[in-house]
């Protein structure tokens, strides 16, 4: 097979899906594997955030290019997966994506928009796609923001999202979220792909150092936790750092079968 045949079928599942619990729309993309057509094969999911930013390299900041990386991957065998590619809120998103209250920002929407996920999303892919539905495939993630409302989600609903693919998380913008993860108790076994780059911000690295070490302290007590923590001393805040460890994230969350 050539490269072009291994690339992933890009789908628009709609420009403006109906989001009710924000009172909004967004465009949600769906990029299966190269031979979804070819197999009745069910997939794993990963339902990613900021989807402007995932596979658009005309994107303003630059973009993660997974479906060079789902190409890429689909060469060596590894293409048995489905990404659902969210849009953002553009202006609404740090609130959006925001789960708890915070005094420059009001109260977060973080909430209504996971809700939204778990109610009318997942049961339509799962609907109108071949998907594999049980916990342990299926997964959420994100960067920043974005990796901030995935981790949230996989907090607060631990019978729902099995991986977590979390890039550089704004834990700044949400101390409350390591209180949170304390009382996390996941009900089966949850994957937790957790990466930080040195040159982001003065505190961004010690920030998701102090998460990992919650979560070690949880999976010393008995919790049931696989967690993976990756960390680049030169990586920045921006999505070329992102987009170097989406490939890696995405192999050890889906394709180790440790």
């Amino acid at each position: 097979m050539t490269v072009t045949e291994f690339k992933p079928i890009i789908e628009v599942i709609e420009e403006e899906y109906e989001i009710p619990q924000l009172n909004a729309t967004r465009k949600i993309s769906a990029l299966l594997p190269h031979d979804y057509y070819e197999t009745d094969k069910q997939y794993p999911v990963l339902y990613l955030q900021d989807g402007q930013n995932l596979f658009n390299p005309l994107a303003p900041f630059g973009d993660w290019a997974i479906d060079k990386s789902m190409t890429k991957l689909a060469e060596q065998g590894f293409s048995d997966i489905i990404i659902i590619a969210i849009d953002h809120g553009e202006k609404e998103r740090v609130l959006e994506y925001l789960p708890y209250y915070h005094p420059r920002f009001g109260k977060g929407k973080g909430k209504f928009y996971i809700e939204f996920m778990i109610e009318k999303l997942i049961p339509y892919v799962n609907k109108n796609y071949r998907t594999l539905t049980d916990f342990k495939h299926t997964g959420i993630g994100g960067s920043s923001m974005g990796g901030l409302i995935s981790f949230y989600a996989g907090l607060a609903n631990p019978g729902v999202f099995g991986k977590m693919m979390i890039f550089s998380p704004s834990l700044w913008i949400s101390k409350m979220i390591f209180d949170h993860t304390k009382s996390f108790e996941p009900l089966n076994q949850a994957k937790i792909y957790l990466y930080a780059g040195g040159q982001e911000s003065e505190h961004h690295l010690p920030n998701v150092q102090k998460l990992e070490s919650i979560i070690r302290k949880k999976m010393v007590q008995g919790h049931q936790i696989d967690l993976h923590f990756s960390i680049n001393e030169s990586g920045k805040h921006t999505e070329v750092h992102w987009r170097e460890e989406f490939p890696k994230a995405l192999k050890w969350l889906y394709f180790n079968s440790k």
